[in-house]
Parts: structure tokens; sequence; C-alpha cells
């Protein structure tokens, strides 16, 4: 059976925009993906509400990413693949960060995640874009623009590794909601094209 580490915030977790509770197995791409694998894989969820790649949030604790990642690193150990979707959270207002900013922050977990998988075997996935609706939640005019950055900025981080890679942004949108989160039929658009990629991984 292979351990496959999925390292992720919210979209990760299964946060339900409209119920502000997490969605059920049946709808997680998470839960998704797990099934359809079997048992020829093990799905070692590790999504959190709020994670950003390497940055602090001086609002809510213990969301750092990369500061988190050696210790979930270790606790999943032996790893065969590893699937990581970061930055949504990054785009906030109160961190004011670029798209490169992100993207080095990213690499320094991709490189931590580089010490247990091999490049091969990684997913690297770049968030979909943030909506309209995101600036009623810690998002401004800027947060958007750097959440359309991040597709081309993860994608030449992927080359340069030899990672796998996918653009969430070409796949599922922004519930209307609160523009960051998945609906649930995007937890299915995402589920299908990770499960591709994954296949082709294993």
């Amino acid at each position: 059976m292979k351990r496959i580490l999925v390292f992720g915030d919210s979209n990760t977790w299964g946060f339900d925009p409209e119920r502000h509770d997490r969605y059920p197995e049946k709808i997680r791409w998470t839960s998704l993906l797990q099934k359809s694998l079997g048992n020829d894989a093990l799905i070692l969820e590790e999504g959190l509400n709020g994670r950003t790649t390497a940055f602090d949030d001086p609002d809510c604790a213990g969301r750092n990413g990369l500061v988190a990642l050696p210790a979930i690193l270790v606790a999943n150990r032996p790893l065969d693949a590893a699937v990581i979707m970061l930055g949504t959270n990054d785009c906030k207002s109160v961190f004011h960060a670029s798209s490169e900013q992100i993207t080095a922050g990213l690499e320094k977990c991709l490189t931590k995640i580089l010490d247990d998988v091999s490049a091969e075997n990684i997913l690297l996935i770049s968030p979909f874009y943030l909506g309209e609706a995101a600036l009623n939640f810690g998002n401004d005019e800027r947060s958007l623009a750097v959440s359309r950055e991040l597709k081309d900025a993860y994608k030449a981080l992927s080359d340069k590794y030899g990672t796998a890679f996918l653009a969430a942004s070409d796949i599922a949108r922004a519930s209307k909601v609160d523009g960051q989160h998945l609906t649930a039929e995007g937890h299915r658009a995402l589920y299908e094209a990770i499960l591709k990629a994954m296949n082709n991984i294993l």
C-alpha cells in the first residue's frame, strides 16, 4: 500500500463555505481519492484551516506550514508520494505578500518534502483564483491579483525540481459565498484531476 501525504489548507481539510463546517467524506476530494485508490494507497490527510506556506498569522497561531511540516513528515513516515496545495491564505492582505514571496515559501516546504519523497512522486498544485467575495474575508484587490499570478510561478517551481504539476484554477472556481473555498462540485472536479495525476505517479 502506497502512503500518500496530502499537505494543504482548508481546501484540503474540506471547509464548507455555506455551513461553516467540514464537508462529509462523500464530498471531500481527499476522501473521494481514497475511495478510488482503495487498498492500493493510504491518503494521509494533513489539511488545516488557515495554513500558509511560511507565514505566521498574527490572528491565528500554528498556521505556518513550514514550521509544522517537519513533525508531520516524521509522524507519517514512510512516504511514497505527496500532494501539496498551499497559497490561498498567503494572499491575505495581512501578509502583503507578492507571488514571488509566496512561491519562495512554498519552495521551502517543497525542499523539506524532498527529504522524504522523490520529486517525480510529488504533485504540486497551484490554488484556484480568489473570487470577488473574498474581499469580505481578509483580502483586498491586490490579494485577488496575486492569486492569479501563482499558477505560472508554481509551474516554474515545479519545472525547477521536476515534480508533477496541476493548476486548480484550470479545474475549479471559488465559491460565490466567500470567494476562497471550493464548492462540492469543485471538490469533485479537483478529485478527478488529482486521481488522473496520481495514477500516473503511482
